[in-house]
């Protein structure tokens, strides 16, 4: 059976991040496929709804059995586990699971938008991705990564999070 690469992007700001962070990465380890490479976290004002607390964000690349279907149910489980509820857009959340990249193929269905529609114009994406993948090629506009970070135009500041310990 064939293994699939996939990018994602996890973040949250409610409760404790990074503890929400890490049991993100072990439920995907679990349940979608092992982790290849995990970004540093970076912290970021919150996007879109600005009157929350700052988000704690991170790039990991997983190989997957699941197809891109399956890996939006999965994640989309994943969120509801861990307590995620859908309230408001842009909203205040415990965990947020997006899927920014799938092998090199596009999706445009209803609940399936990959390449993800808006990492292109996210620095908050785009940075940790690019830390764990610089030189791969975006599928639509045929740019690296590193080079969509360069031209992106977000404002919003994205600093690498230090940890306490």
């Amino acid at each position: 059976m064939r293994m699939n690469k996939a990018y994602l992007l996890i973040g949250g700001n409610l409760g404790d991040r990074e503890r929400n962070l890490s049991t993100a990465r072990e439920f995907i380890e679990q349940y979608c496929g092992p982790v290849i490479k995990a970004s540093s976290l970076y912290e970021t004002a919150a996007w879109g709804k600005i009157d929350q607390p700052s988000f704690l964000n991170q790039a990991i690349e997983i190989e997957t059995r699941l197809d891109a279907e399956q890996l939006m149910k999965q994640v989309l489980e994943i969120e509801e586990l861990m307590g995620r509820l859908r309230k408001e857009k842009y909203g205040p959340r415990i965990i947020d699971i997006d899927i920014l990249l799938f092998n090199k193929e596009q999706f445009d269905l209803p609940f399936l938008k990959i390449p993800h529609p808006e990492m292109q114009n996210r620095r908050f994406a785009l940075t940790p991705l690019a830390e764990i993948a610089a030189d791969l090629q975006h599928p639509v506009f045929k740019k690296s990564i590193s080079r969509l970070l360069k031209e992106c135009t977000d404002k919003l500041g994205v600093t690498e999070y230090k940890t306490d310990h």
